[in-house]
């Protein structure tokens, strides 16, 4: 299969290989490796529309879906209702590794490939940030999308 463009990004301390884009699915899914740095994750963000879920590969997560707290290690699953508020961390020593499938899968590609840092293939560590995150570009291609990242004052306790 013809490789037309990066299946591995960077970014927030998450290196996401795409296993399968949209379009190789029927529009159904996209299917994401995300190898997560300990303390980092996804901020408390929702959108409408795409279906996600979760299974955990390697180590310890701290997932929060709808105002609860759930803690995630090898071999759980964490479903997020469509338009529900959620988030994740790697709370382990090492990284940890999930598996997250989105469907259709559109709006995700989209956000984790232009928001994110292409990487060259074969990149299986997670790079050190040389310099702080551009929040404000990350946040321009989420609302962009139909995506809501909240900020620290706008998200649940």
């Amino acid at each position: 299969m013809e490789q037309s463009r990066p299946r591995i990004y960077h970014l927030l301390g998450n290196l996401l290989t795409f296993h399968a884009f949209p379009e190789e699915t029927g529009n159904k899914c996209t299917i994401v490796e995300i190898k997560t740095a300990p303390g980092a994750g996804a901020p408390p963000n929702h959108h409408a529309g795409e279906d996600e879920s979760f299974f955990v590969l390697d180590g310890e997560f701290e997932f929060f879906v709808n105002g609860e707290t759930k803690r995630a290690s090898a071999g759980d699953f964490v479903k997020v209702p469509d338009g529900a508020v959620h988030a994740f961390t790697c709370t382990g020593q090492s990284a940890g590794r999930l598996l997250c499938i989105n469907a259709p899968g559109e709006m995700h590609d989209t956000f984790f490939t232009e928001a994110g840092e292409a990487m060259p293939d074969g990149t299986s560590e997670i790079p050190v940030p040389d310099g702080p995150p551009d929040i404000p570009a990350i946040m321009a291609v989420a609302s962009r999308i139909g995506m809501t990242i909240l900020t620290p004052d706008e998200a649940p306790a």
